[in-house]
């Protein structure tokens, strides 16, 4: 999943913004206790999530696969005064994780998690989005963007996590989730409704910033 030297990415974490206290205890208590913490966004990419979400200054976010909070307490830093995250997750064990963390924090009026499959909540939800996190089931991403294509506002962020996944999408054989996530690639890439941009940050961050 790292594709930058053990060294060089300690450094670039020295010269950027430090995790918040419950950031950094949500980030070891998540290593300790929870399976695949490796699934954890982790200090830069959530300093950088936190950076877009503020200068995006949304009103409604919307994550698609919660895990154990990380991502959503930092997207949600960059809400506007009276905006919502609405994040997105089927497993009930790392949500009542999450949600502890959710309920310590000073944003935990302006999140809101629900238990449930992406592809019946998001049909659910009537208001424009101006933040969209996907990161989840990977067969699922081509779904999930078409799903949000359209009740994302003009100028809205769609972001998608583990885009290299592991550096396999570049492989010639790829298995089932691999090759997901490379047409899930190329399909967003020939979107003329967007612009991309894919960023070699930790697992990989594909931008997509509605037209």
């Amino acid at each position: 999943m790292e594709f930058i030297d053990e060294k060089l990415s300690a450094y670039s974490e020295s010269f950027s913004e430090k995790e918040s206290d419950l950031l950094k205890e949500l980030n070891r208590e998540t290593n300790l206790k929870v399976n695949q913490p490796r699934m954890l966004s982790g200090h830069i990419q959530g300093r950088l999530l936190s950076f877009l979400s503020k200068m995006q200054q949304p009103e409604l976010i919307l994550e698609i696969g919660t895990y154990t909070g990380y991502s959503a307490l930092c997207l949600a830093e960059g809400l506007k005064e009276n905006g919502k995250l609405i994040t997105i997750d089927p497993n009930e064990e790392t949500n009542a994780f999450a949600q502890k963390y959710f309920n310590r924090s000073p944003l935990r009026d302006k999140i809101e998690l629900h238990t449930g499959q992406a592809g019946s909540v998001i049909p659910t939800l009537n208001k424009q989005i101006d933040l969209v996190f996907i990161d989840a089931d990977k067969k699922n991403y081509a779904l999930y963007f078409d799903l949000v294509i359209e009740k994302v506002k003009k100028g809205g962020l769609i972001i998608a996590d583990n885009v290299l996944w592991s550096g396999k999408v570049i492989q010639t054989d790829m298995d089932k989730d691999t090759q997901a996530i490379h047409d899930f690639n190329q399909k967003v890439s020939k979107d003329e409704r967007i612009e991309t941009l894919l960023l070699p940050v930790r697992d990989g961050l594909m931008l997509m910033r509605k037209r």
